[in-house]
């Protein structure tokens, strides 16, 4: 996370025993940590540099938000030929499998951050101190969220929760069913919530509001929706929509008014490693969404992945800021500015401008250390989710559906003229594809598609019962024999 040393963090996890960053989650782990906890948890200062290892891994989650988009249609993986990153371009032509490098580095990625969880929920005994209470409440509120990115991503997945996994677990593990998943992640949130204050001691830090709003999208998930509209009410007003959106994606922007949660990342540590490239403080993801060969202004260059389609430009509206907001004209910015580029593969003529490198945003080993936060929960994600939750709820409320909905438009086109009548189905569609235009290229597309329904009628080369979740990576079918999901 940002202010911290990094490297004293990474020295402190090497010494209590977690899995190097190489290593699968359920082997080669080592069986020595148990004793070096006893030396090493000894004062508050322990647990809180163990809680910023455990907010690590939220760090390297970079391509569960390129697959939001790229696995829904909004996008095309582009990069320079198509042997670029194999497994994402498969997964943009639905042709994945088992073996697939993107698959099994967010596998690993979102246990070891559930491992570092557990590590502290074993540990929790040894001391007592002023601010306990609240960094576990963190450390439950980090846990939900990897196994939510987790299920969402492969479905049913294994779960442990009392301690880390061992060498020797390797050969117990066995799923979980999707429904056993969601119902850890809700027990995880519920004591997240008992146990945070609203207001967060640092920039990136978990809430008993952030934890409301993850369990609201968690209750969506689960079609939820009496219990969804009732965990996000509260957050209804507390936030607050920036008058310009575009400014919310800028460096000026960062856990502004609309910030709900942000992963925080930092061009401040001279530490990279291309061996761990996602380790550095920075976000490792901005690179790739880079226009290829620029030369010009504003922006910096980059690796031209993820590049939106053309039915995505065209989907938006007259008048709808979101459009230039998410999505840049190479061929419109270098005809107004004399910027030089050239072409990659599947080349649309747009980048994502969310999360585009920016000149002067990036230190020492320039790719790996873009300082843009991701902001995984904005107040019109809430704002979206209560107005599909109340109307799809037993009893709707249709009328504050509406004026959740019209806030988020009334934004967008800078007055009312937009503003939604509708009521019942047509209003659910409406909302669907509201989420679209505010957050696109923001990686949560395809997961929306799969949870509404939508995505054999909306994703090309969609196979119902198989794709709604991604292959378990082979690695973990062959070392604990897990068993595969359907169709792959």
């Amino acid at each position: 996370m940002k202010n911290k040393l990094y490297k004293n963090i990474l020295l402190v996890f090497i010494s209590i025993g977690f899995v190097a960053c190489e290593d699968y989650v359920d082997y080669e782990a080592s069986e020595g940590y148990t004793i070096v906890a006893g030396d090493y948890f000894t004062k508050a200062a322990d647990y809180e540099a163990a809680l910023v290892g455990t907010y690590d891994p939220l760090q390297w989650n970079i391509y569960s938000v390129m697959i939001g988009d790229m696995a829904s249609g909004n996008s095309y993986c582009g990069g320079e030929s198509a042997t670029d990153v194999i497994g994402l371009q498969k997964i943009d032509d639905m042709i994945h499998n088992p073996v697939n490098d993107q698959l099994e580095s967010t596998w690993k990625w979102m246990y070891e951050g559930i491992n570092r969880a557990n590590y502290l929920v074993e540990n929790k005994d040894k001391v007592d101190f002023s601010r306990k209470s609240e960094l576990y409440g963190e450390v439950h509120f980090l846990r939900a969220y990897y196994y939510f990115e987790l299920v969402k991503i492969f479905g049913g997945v294994p779960v442990f929760t009392e301690s880390r996994l061992t060498a020797g677990d390797s050969a117990t593990l066995s799923r979980a069913s999707a429904s056993e998943v969601y119902a850890q992640i809700e027990a995880d949130l519920q004591a997240a919530i008992a146990a945070l204050p609203a207001a967060k001691s640092l920039d990136g830090r978990a809430t008993a509001f952030t934890a409301h709003a993850l369990l609201g999208k968690v209750y969506l998930y689960q079609d939820k929706f009496d219990e969804a509209a009732s965990i996000l009410e509260p957050l209804v007003g507390l936030y607050s929509l920036a008058p310009d959106l575009q400014n919310v994606f800028l460096r000026s922007g960062e856990n502004g008014s609309e910030s709900v949660f942000e992963v925080q990342y930092s061009k401040n540590s001279n530490w990279f490693d291309w061996g761990f490239p996602q380790g550095s403080e920075g976000n490792f993801g901005i690179i790739h969404h880079g226009i290829r060969g620029y030369n010009g202004s504003v922006y910096a260059q980059g690796w031209s992945f993820n590049v939106p389609t053309q039915e995505l430009y065209d989907s938006y509206a007259d008048g709808d800021s979101r459009r230039d907001v998410a999505i840049l004209d190479i061929v419109a910015w270098a005809n107004s500015t004399g910027a030089e580029y050239t072409e990659g593969y599947e080349h649309t003529g747009y980048f994502n401008h969310k999360y585009i490198p920016r000149a002067g945003s990036t230190a020492a080993q320039g790719e790996l250390n873009y300082e843009m936060n991701y902001r995984a929960i904005r107040y019109s994600d809430v704002l979206l989710m209560a107005a599909e939750a109340n109307n799809r709820k037993a009893s709707a409320d249709d009328a504050k559906a509406q004026n959740y909905l019209n806030q988020v438009r009334a934004r967008a086109f800078g007055n009312s003229s937009q503003a939604s009548s509708s009521t019942g189905a047509a209003l659910t569609q409406e909302i669907w594809d509201e989420r679209n235009f505010e957050l696109a290229m923001e990686g949560h597309r395809f997961f929306d598609l799969v949870r509404t329904g939508e995505a054999s009628t909306k994703v090309s080369g969609f196979i119902s019962g198989k794709h709604e979740v991604f292959p378990i990576p082979q690695t973990e079918i062959d070392i604990s024999g897990l068993t595969q999901n359907a169709g792959y």
